[in-house]
């Protein structure tokens, strides 16, 4: 048995009951087999991959309210501090009923890799709450926020972790959260970020992660001779990554006629209007299936995600395993040539071995939706100044980091003879830094 699967093998027995931080963990531990076999005794004596695949820390609190009745509730939060070899810890908040900690570890473990991409020196770290945001008033929204700082603020800082937003997680609560901490401890500094432009955000940051979608997926359809203008994009989602990344094809000069939420999606030939998704998921929070009622001619499908709609090229936006083998197979029969991940995760191990399989160009979200922390790895520079740069400033970095983690991921790929596997490419050039940084350091 090799190195990587006793590791494996041991992840799955010591934290049972968390699949989503298997399946993170067995994506990656499988194809470092390369760059573990080349290096084996070094990081058996090291122990390198059992200290990678454990969090440094792991901070679980209870978070008591009082909602607008003067009821009292209790949600449970979480920080995963899992890796601080290049880095302060860095990674998203994530409200939603869905959180548990191997949701989490999964997260977290994936960010480590995906920070050390942007050739930023950031750590990997991810926290959360089982809060819904949705359906709850600013006043309820705020308490929550304050209490779960309450406990927060004792274990994050500029230099230590600086969380950001997340699913559920935007700029309201992201502002309710630094005033607590900055209530807290007396401190005006970076400590958070997707902040408001007021108090120290950075332009760029909202339509960052989608925006770099957009990029990575042009640097890989030029890497194969072709090129996004023209072609037609399947988008799920309908939050912010989802609006963004349609904004930025649509720039690119490629039609996107797919947007989704949790109870179906929307089809549009004509081209999705991205400023009547604005509308409704950002200003009346409301359900993706208004918008068949707002465009002519648009059409919802109710309870079915995008995947079957013919397209060249499909972005997952929504949410971790969103498409299936199935899908994947329907995807490839009809024609897809390209799948760059804009949310974490979003293909289960079968779909992204039936794209591999058929020669489709498939971009693993640890690079290909790494602009959203690129950029809060920006904001944190700008903060560290004390100035602003100015949306084409911080749009022009973006582009550059989304251009070198595509150069990073195909010369990796290709120099461990893995050429056009993008999974193997992108988790061995994580890797190989935070496992120089880890070695350097001792054990630690």
């Amino acid at each position: 048995m090799s190195y990587s699967s006793e590791v494996f093998e041991r992840v799955v027995k010591e934290n049972p009951n968390e699949p989503e931080f298997h399946q993170a963990v067995k994506e990656v531990l499988s194809t470092l087999e390369p760059i573990v076999t080349k290096n084996e005794k070094l990081y058996r004596d090291a122990a390198l991959l059992e200290r990678i695949v454990e969090p440094e820390r792991i901070i679980s609190f209870r978070v008591p309210w009082v909602d607008d009745k003067g009821q009292v509730q209790v949600n449970k939060g979480y920080r995963v501090q899992y890796n601080s070899a290049i880095g302060p810890y860095k990674g998203g908040i994530r409200l939603h009923p869905s959180v548990n900690q191997g949701i989490l570890k999964f997260l977290g473990f994936e960010q480590v890799f995906k920070n050390s991409l942007t050739g930023l020196p950031m750590g990997g770290g991810k926290g959360g709450c089982n809060f819904d945001p949705k359906g709850k008033t600013d006043n309820e929204v705020m308490r929550f926020c304050q209490s779960f700082m309450s406990e927060l603020y004792r274990h994050i800082g500029a230099d230590t972790d600086v969380p950001a937003g997340d699913i559920g997680t935007g700029a309201r609560e992201v502002g309710y959260m630094f005033g607590q901490y900055k209530k807290l401890t007396g401190l005006y500094e970076g400590v958070l970020t997707g902040k408001g432009l007021a108090f120290g955000g950075s332009l760029t940051r909202t339509e960052a992660t989608g925006y770099g979608v957009g990029y990575i997926s042009a640097e890989m359809m030029n890497g194969a001779g072709n090129d996004v203008s023209g072609k037609v994009v399947g988008i799920s989602g309908s939050g912010n990554v989802a609006i963004y990344c349609a904004k930025k094809f649509k720039e690119l000069g490629a039609k996107v006629i797919t947007v989704s939420d949790s109870n179906g999606y929307i089809y549009d030939e004509n081209g999705i209007n991205v400023d009547v998704v604005k509308e409704i998921k950002e200003v009346k929070r409301g359900r993706i299936k208004e918008y068949a009622d707002i465009v002519k001619g648009a059409k919802y499908v109710d309870g079915k995600r995008p995947w079957g709609e013919k397209m060249d090229i499909a972005a997952p936006c929504a949410t971790q395993n969103e498409m299936n083998e199935a899908e994947a197979k329907e995807l490839v029969k009809n024609g897809v040539k390209l799948v760059a991940e804009g949310a974490n995760m979003p293909l289960t191990l079968e779909a992204i071995k039936v794209m591999q399989d058929n020669g489709v160009l498939y971009m693993p979200g640890k690079a290909a939706n790494a602009g959203g922390v690129a950029v809060s790895g920006l904001e944190m520079s700008q903060n560290s100044i004390r100035l602003s740069w100015t949306f084409e400033e911080v749009d022009e970095r973006l582009k550059g980091i989304m251009k070198n983690i595509y150069k990073q991921v195909t010369e990796t790929a290709e120099e461990f003879g893995k050429k056009g596997d993008f999974v193997t490419g992108a988790n061995i050039a994580g890797f190989k830094k935070v496992a120089t940084a880890m070695l350097a350091q001792g054990v630690v």
